[in-house]
């Protein structure tokens, strides 16, 4: 037999890439005879990768090592994950078992740092226009879009305890768990707390994420970061220490050394690993770090619904009864009710009304903010008398004097870093405030195991941190009550101007401070800190303040009677402080800050000023004094958070300036009905009113703002709104609001808008002209409007734009049956033609009004 040639052997390579659920269509091979080994290598998910290598048989030793690393990470991740500390029952509690789903809305990074963090429970302030559209936790990725383009980088903000961090825990979990984003193959979750702690002047990407997880260490020599989809998620931006500049070296290799905040901006600007996804989450006064060029996704956590809230404490709670006591307690208490927008807050209310209810003491049941955490406080310190004595100390003197040292050195602590807005310690940090971190915190205090935590994320470094900001904000304020009890104002000297103590003689200084602690008034210290804490740009004294303001209360200090030498009434002080705030109220300071101080006075236990906004509410005017910039800010505020429904908002009925009235349009989404004409109104309140028609649970369907100064941009701005999935407008008035032809592209756009739900528009008396109306006409011939009441009274039109209004009347889409034209130069030759379209079977038009006496007999022929 013959032997056949050897044949010259070939090489064929196809490359071809399809990104997150896109579709690839692949070259087939028919009627080919091929010899020799065939190598395929494609990215796919940990599964099918493990499945792919199992049937060929042959695969490399890099191919083993990178699925046994993303077979032990998966399950790291889904152990990081799974679980959060329940301090009450002093064991982790599964995630599942309590977790509710929390909705984020895309938006716009513009002006992201324009609100004050402690007041945006809802999005009562916005003063920019934000697409709400409502995402789930597990499609952040998704929600991108197909654009390989890009790079994937999405920045979430939210408030401290808004969720942020369970939320990321929550994505981590399902996608461990193989019921989400499978084409993911390996997660990073990356705290900025624990980035903080790394040392290295310079560390390779690869190094540094090995810090965080030890596993990468084996895999080194593999091309991990080239085979796998990656996603990194890097939690509490406003933690962060990182000097970031995004102009500074740009880093492309995950093998080269650089400094940490370099990495992090190269993988941010997409230089290192740019077809990684990127997650940030941030508290918003943070979140401006990033330059907005550099997100393609900018989302915002809302926090709970009032449904919600409910869904949490009957998970939380699985006592039925107690359930429902606790739901029914919390909303007799409007502070709290709206604080349980915010989950954490939730949490501890649960552990604090729980304990409450057990003792069957009515009369304890707290119902400010400040009673709660002093609550929740007690508890924690009583952790130690049921791990040791097996007994709980009812007597809260005894209690806070077994462990008042260390409660002492910590509220300093407290107070030290909240002052420098850190939330991590090193135990250099610890020792400069007497915590010697060689003992057992636990056995020290009973307290700590909860209330303060060693960072596990990175093992060669100790940190430590609060269990939460709030409480470490309750801490600080305690501290700076103490020490005035103490009258030790050289600790206090952070609320008093700075020139007072830069002396150099230290005899002098500490001579002055006893002068001055002499003289110091409580009502003095509190003032101060008010003032201090509407300075704050970034709004992290907020929480600080209302805490401060409640323990000055006699009843308050009397639940920490331990700590407390010196409880007195302090009524003469307190009253002052009170006038002090509402004299603030009176002036024209920002909308966050007035809210906040309006919850100071209701830490103070002064419902003044709520009852007369009540007042206020309930009648529509107020008796007498006129509304402040303040006042309007926070009435708006209350009226978005109760969730009530206004069968009428005129904003004209309230006693106020008209620079003020901006302040009340955010009050918009919760009314069916809403008149702002004739108000001195610009294009600039427009943004407010857009915001408000594509709001999803907004109610509103007639708006009039006639008679205000809007101009084109302005109505521009409104009609893109009514293109809006969630606008349920249907009624529109805009007379003489300066308008042109310039905005009728928009509106004619709006009114073919399938999601468009307006029946009524009037624009009379702008000066729209004959263009102006053709292209609006233009919008009534699509199969999508609906609108059936169309008034251009005086609106500088002629002849020229009948034909138009004639042949849309004329379209079997137009549903218009009443039409308005009067009081322009219209001529026979228009009336004429509009006659014409009379006529048409598809004409369903049961009103015109255009005419003067001239025209009724043409009309009468037709």
């Amino acid at each position: 037999m013959a032997s056949a040639e050897p044949q010259e052997t070939l090489g064929t390579n196809v490359d071809m890439k399809a990104d997150r659920n896109a579709t690839l269509n692949a070259p087939v091979l028919t009627g080919n005879t091929i010899a020799g080994p065939i190598h395929i290598s494609y990215v796919m998910p940990p599964g099918e990768r493990r499945e792919s290598i199992e049937k060929t048989g042959k695969h490399s030793e890099d191919d083993l090592m990178l699925q046994e690393f993303l077979t032990i990470h998966k399950s790291n991740m889904k152990e990081k994950a799974e679980h959060i500390c329940d301090v009450k029952k002093k064991e982790k509690t599964h995630l599942k078992d309590i977790y509710v789903e929390l909705f984020f809305t895309e938006g716009d990074i513009k002006g992201v740092n324009e609100e004050h963090e402690s007041l945006q429970i809802d999005e009562a302030f916005k003063s920019k226009k934000q697409q709400e559209r409502q995402i789930n936790c597990n499609d952040i990725f998704s929600s991108l879009g197909q654009n390989t383009t890009k790079r994937k980088i999405v920045l979430t903000k939210g408030i401290t305890g808004i969720g942020k961090t369970v939320s990321v825990h929550k994505f981590i979990l399902d996608w461990a768990e193989g019921k989400a984003n499978q084409d993911i193959d390996a997660m990073f979750l990356l705290p900025f707390r624990e980035i903080n702690l790394i040392k290295e002047e310079k560390i390779s990407m690869h190094q540094f994420l090995s810090k965080f997880y030890p596993e990468l260490k084996k895999i080194e020599k593999t091309n991990v970061y080239k085979k796998c989809n990656l996603a990194f998620i890097f939690d509490g931006l406003d933690e962060s220490r990182l000097p970031l500049d995004f102009e500074s070296e740009m880093v492309t290799d995950v093998d080269e050394k650089s400094t940490v905040d370099e990495l992090f901006t190269s993988l941010i600007k997409g230089h290192l690993l740019p077809s990684a996804l990127v997650w940030v989450t941030s508290r918003p006064a943070a979140a401006n770090q990033i330059p907005s060029e550099y997100v393609d996704l900018f989302t915002e956590v809302q926090g709970f619904t009032d449904q919600q809230k409910e869904e949490y404490f009957r998970k939380r709670i699985k006592d039925e009864s107690q359930a429902s006591r606790i739901i029914s307690h919390i909303k007799t208490s409007r502070s709290l009710y709206i604080m349980c927008h915010i989950p954490v807050f939730c949490w501890i209310t649960a552990i604090v009304l729980l304990e409450t209810l057990i003792e069957n003491n009515t009369e304890d049941i707290p119902t400010t903010l400040t009673e709660m955490y002093i609550h929740f406080f007690l508890i924690q310190m009583n952790m130690k008398n049921r791990k040791h004595d097996a007994k709980v100390e009812r007597n809260y003197t005894k209690l806070m004097d077994s462990d008042k040292t260390m409660v002492v050195k910590l509220a300093k602590l407290a107070f030290e870093q909240l002052k420098e807005e850190k939330t991590v310690f090193d135990e250099e940090e610890l020792k400069k405030c007497g915590i010697d971190v060689s003992e057992d915190l636990t056995e020290s205090t009973g307290m700590l195991t909860e209330i303060f935590k060693k960072e596990a994320g990175l093992h060669e470094v100790k940190a430590f941190c609060f269990v939460h900001l709030s409480v470490q904000e309750f801490l600080a304020a305690l501290h700076v009550f103490l020490n005035y009890l103490n009258k030790n104002l050289e600790a206090l000297q952070f609320f008093f101007e700075k020139p007072f103590f830069e002396k150099r003689d230290q005899r002098e200084l500490r001579m002055l401070f006893r002068m001055a602690a002499k003289k110091l008034d409580l009502h003095n210290l509190l003032n101060n800190a008010v003032d201090k804490a509407i300075q704050s740009e970034r709004g992290h004294l907020n929480l600080f303040l209302r805490f401060l303001l409640g323990l000055s209360l006699e009843s308050n200090q009397k639940l920490l009677n331990g700590l407390f030498s010196k409880i007195k009434s302090r009524t003469e002080s307190i009253a002052k402080v009170q006038e002090h705030i509402k004299q603030l109220l009176n002036h024209n300071i920002s909308a966050e800050a007035s809210v906040n101080l309006y919850y100071c006075l209701l830490e103070l236990k002064d419902k003044s000023l709520h009852e007369e906004i009540q007042r206020y509410r309930s009648s529509g005017r107020n008796s007498g004094r006129e509304l402040s910039a303040s006042m309007c800010s926070v009435l708006t505020y209350l009226r978005l958070i109760s969730e009530e429904v206004m069968d009428e908002f005129n904003i004209r009925t309230y006693n106020t300036s008209p620079e003020n009235y901006m302040r009340l349009i955010p009050a918009l989404r919760c009314c069916r009905k809403a008149i702002l004409s004739g108000c001195n109104l610009t294009f600039e309140c427009c943004e407010s009113v857009a915001s408000a028609l594509q709001s999803p649970n907004s109610p509103l369907i007639e708006l009039d703002m006639s008679h205000n100064n809007l101009q084109d941009s302005g109505v521009k701005l409104i009609s893109d709104e009514l293109k809006s999935q969630t606008c349920k407008l249907e009624t529109l008035r805009l007379r003489a609001c300066d308008l042109s032809e310039e905005c009728c592209e928009s509106v004619s756009s709006a009114l073919q808008s399938s999601n468009s739900s307006l029946r009524e528009l009037d624009m009379s008396y702008n000066n729209l002209h004959d263009s102006g109306v053709k292209l609006i006409s233009d919008g009534l011939k699509s199969p999508n409007c609906k609108l059936q009441i169309l008034k251009f009274t005086d609106c500088k039109l002629t002849a020229e734009c009948c034909e138009s209004v004639s042949s849309a009347l004329q379209s079997s889409n137009s549903p218009l049956k009443e039409l308005d034209m009067s009081f322009n130069n219209l001529q026979d030759s228009g009336v004429k033609l509009i006659s014409d379209g009379l006529k048409s079977p598809n004409c369903k038009l049961e009103i015109l009004r255009y005419l003067t006496d001239l025209c009724v007999p043409r009309v009468n022929n037709f």
